[in-house]
């Protein structure tokens, strides 16, 4: 049994951290695919573009790829909250709420680490393709189909991101037991408790994670 303080003292089974597990990775899950997903369009469309709005966008992602989390919470709390545009669906303090805000999150590091990325293994391709007159559309498909691998690598970074992510999670998921509690909001609540056996069971999983990411992406050969 392992001592966990969760409100309501007493003793619970490990299962409890087999389920903070299991809806952590969910929830930083579906905020990567989601991202993902307008994240490559935009990679692509800016990778194999050169215009003076391109560069411009280019570093404007790559600036808030280190924005404050607690501001992105704070936007996503304004948006969510009764009062604010999107109250009446009433997300705020749910796992949608969470997923939402870490999507916002990964968005700038997904599209800046894949540019990057393309825009160095894929730049003789795009100025071949360019020389021989392919049309935009078929530039951005054969670029995707070369170089989607280094996508699914800015992709796991983000999940990396994502399921460490504190602010955010805490701010508009509310850290409600068997709801919204995750990694990083369990882990805090028991630390500020006092209570370590939880936060550093919870902890050592986390670092598992990370480091099974860092395994994956050196067996898919990125090295930077």
């Amino acid at each position: 049994m392992i001592k966990y303080v969760d409100g309501d003292f007493g003793l619970v089974s490990p299962s409890v951290i087999f389920e903070i597990t299991i809806r952590s990775i969910i929830i930083s899950g579906s905020a990567t695919i989601i991202a993902t997903i307008w994240s490559i369009p935009i990679a692509l469309i800016l990778t194999v573009t050169n215009t003076k709005l391109s560069k411009t966008l280019i570093g404007i992602f790559n600036v808030f790829v280190g924005i404050p989390t607690v501001v992105i919470g704070l936007l996503v709390y304004l948006l969510l909250s009764r009062t604010g545009f999107f109250g009446w669906l009433g997300l705020l303090y749910t796992p949608i709420a969470i997923i939402i805000g870490e999507a916002i999150l990964i968005t700038p590091l997904i599209i800046s680490i894949s540019v990057e990325l393309l825009k160095i293994d894929m730049g003789e391709i795009i100025e071949l393709a360019k020389t021989y007159g392919a049309s935009l559309l078929n530039t951005i498909t054969t670029v995707f189909n070369e170089g989607g691998g280094r996508i699914f690598s800015a992709s796991i970074l983000g999940f990396q991101r994502a399921i460490g992510e504190l602010a955010i999670a805490l701010m508009v998921g509310g850290n409600i037991k068997g709801f919204t509690r995750v990694f990083t909001t369990a882990i805090a609540l028991e630390i500020e408790k006092g209570e370590f056996d939880l936060a550093i069971s919870l902890a050592i999983i986390l670092l598992i994670i990370d480091l099974f990411i860092v395994a994956l992406l050196r067996l898919m050969g990125w090295r930077k």
